[in-house]
Formats: C-alpha cells, sequence, structure tokens
C-alpha cells in the first residue's frame, strides 16, 4: 500500500468536511436503511400473514403472533419517523412534537392495514382473472413480483400522504430492487391492479392511475421532461390513465397533461405524448402511433375507421 492507513484516514476525513453527505449521530440522524427494510418484511407478513416467514403458522398461536409483530412494527417505524420528522417537518410541527406525532402517524397507518388488505385482495384476484398461467391466489401472493411491489406501494403512499419523507421512497426502492418494478410513493393506484411479469415498469410520483388497469412489463409512466428540476416540485408531470385500461410491453406514456381515456388499450412499444378518448385503441403502424376507436361490447367492429393518426 503506497500509503498508510492514517494517510488515507486523514484524507477521507478532509473529504467528509469538504463534502459533506454524512449521517451525523450527533446532529439529525436519519432513518436506518436496515430498519426500514425490515419493517417493510414485517409490514408484507402483517398483509400477507404465513407467506413472508420460515416457521409454519398455527391457530394456535396466530393471534399472539399478529399482536406481537404490530407492536414490534409501531416501536421501529414510530422511532423511524420521528428522524423522518427531524429531517423536515412538516410545517408548523414543533422539535418537542416529534416523537408524539411519529406515533400519530404510525397509528394512522396501522389502522388502514384492513383497507389496504381488503383492496390488495383486489389485486390478486384481477392477477388471477388476467393472466392464464397463474393457477391460484397462493401462487400469486408467492411468486408475482408485481403483487408485492404494490403492496409495498400501497403501505408507501399512506405514509407519503401523511407528509413522511425518505421513508416511503425508501420503501418502494426496496421493493424496486427486489423486483425490478420502479412506482414512486407518491403514484395514486386504484384497485384490481395487475402488473404482469413487471421488469422495468416506472411509474412516476404524480401519475394517477383508476381501477381494473392491466400493465405489462417495460411501461413507463413518466414525465416529458425534468429540466426544470426542483421548480417541477409538486407539478402534476406524469400521466393519467382511467378505468379498464391495458397497456403492452415497452409502452411509453409522458406528461402530466396526458389522460388515457377508459376503456383504452395502448400496444406494445408506443411512444405517447398525447391525450387519447375512451375506448382508443393506440398501435404503430408504418411508423405512425394510429389511434383508432374500439367498438361498444356486443357490436360488430368497424373496418378501418381511424379516429385520428399520430406522426411520428
Amino acid at each position: 500500500m503506497s500509503e498508510s492507513l492514517e494517510q488515507l484516514t486523514a484524507k477521507l476525513l478532509d473529504s467528509y468536511a469538504e463534502l459533506g453527505g454524512i449521517n451525523h449521530q450527533d446532529g439529525v440522524n436519519l432513518p436506518d436503511k436496515q430498519t426500514v427494510k425490515e419493517i417493510t418484511q414485517q409490514l408484507l407478513y402483517l398483509l400477507f400473514p404465513g407467506f413472508f416467514r420460515k416457521n409454519h403458522l398455527t391457530n394456535e398461536d396466530f393471534a399472539l403472533d399478529t399482536q406481537q409483530r404490530l407492536q414490534e412494527v409501531c416501536t421501529s417505524l414510530s422511532h423511524e419517523i420521528t428522524k423522518s420528522l427531524e429531517y423536515a417537518p412538516p410545517h408548523g410541527l414543533k422539535a418537542c412534537g416529534y416523537a408524539a406525532a411519529a406515533q400519530e402517524i404510525t397509528c394512522k397507518l396501522m389502522t388502514q392495514l384492513p383497507q389496504i388488505r381488503e383492496v390488495l385482495s383486489t389485486d390478486v384476484q384481477a392477477a388471477l382473472d388476467g393472466d392464464p398461467a397463474a393457477s391460484s391466489m397462493e401462487e400469486i401472493i408467492l411468486a408475482y413480483p408485481g403483487l408485492e411491489a404494490i403492496a409495498v406501494q400501497r403501505v408507501a403512499h399512506v405514509l407519503y400522504k401523511l407528509e413522511v419523507s425518505l421513508i416511503p421512497r425508501m420503501m418502494t426502492e426496496w421493493a424496486h430492487a427486489r423486483t425490478g418494478i420502479d412506482i414512486h410513493a407518491g403514484a395514486s393506484i386504484g384497485s384490481s391492479f395487475f402488473i404482469d411479469h413487471g421488469t422495468g415498469v416506472v411509474f412516476g410520483e404524480t401519475c394517477i392511475i383508476g381501477n381494473h388497469v392491466k400493465i405489462y412489463h417495460g411501461v413507463t409512466l413518466g414525465a416529458r421532461s425534468t429540466s426544470g428540476g426542483q421548480q417541477l416540485r409538486h407539478v402534476k408531470r406524469h400521466p393519467t390513465i382511467e378505468d379498464h385500461v391495458t397497456i403492452y410491453p415497452g409502452a411509453t406514456i409522458l406528461g402530466g397533461e396526458t389522460v388515457i381515456g377508459k376503456g383504452s388499450t395502448i400496444g406494445g412499444n408506443v411512444f405517447l405524448l398525447h391525450s387519447v378518448p375512451e375506448r382508443s385503441l393506440v398501435y404503430y403502424e408504418e411508423g405512425a402511433v394510429l389511434v383508432k376507436s374500439k367498438p361498444q361490447p356486443g357490436t360488430v367492429p368497424p373496418i378501418e375507421e381511424e379516429s385520428f393518426i399520430y406522426m411520428i
């Protein structure tokens, strides 16, 4: 080694002093990544009891086990939320109230777990209804990355709405690392949501997704531009996907004003910057994105009736 350990240490300390980027133990102590990961895993267990543990779950210990896990999660999460509030306190919250506010936020999340489970049950059913390769609900819970990603996001979204910084994003990025599905905690997602396969899916912070939406792998719901940086914060910059929409692999839909109308189908690899009406069929053909009206259920499909064409 050309430099001594003392010399290397001195250089690192100089770098820390010059550039910062330190989680100071004697100042604001940021949420711990490992602890947030463990909390997220515990929350998955509470949402799907018996599916995220090594040991067999019996009726005799079910109630006590659930109570103990709830207590552990409440204690750990409240502590991490306190750190988050110290880092970025909501407007009007005084320092002396961080711990109490963290406990209140934790309680609000815990009381919503039954409602989150109810919505997740519709997601499981949507996967079973939408994928002929799925043999059972148990297979979907155990093996489908899309369900795990959306379960974590639905919990993180509650914390996001309660103005908790850092932790919601840490939770969804943990799910992203596990599943390849990147859903921002701020995205608003309706019931009966199904991500098939999932790898490479990206949804931005201000996305709004309706009910009974089915999305395949490689789909991006993004912003048209982020060159404005922090000036775009809190601005609607990601698309709205209305009810009963299907988006096929590789499609990219951009823009906060872009609305995909109810009952529409977006074909594979389509690049879309504009809204489309309800019951549209959008697809590529000979270098153009075609947008056609879908027939009403029970009617004869029209012969090549094109509503309009986006040239690219």
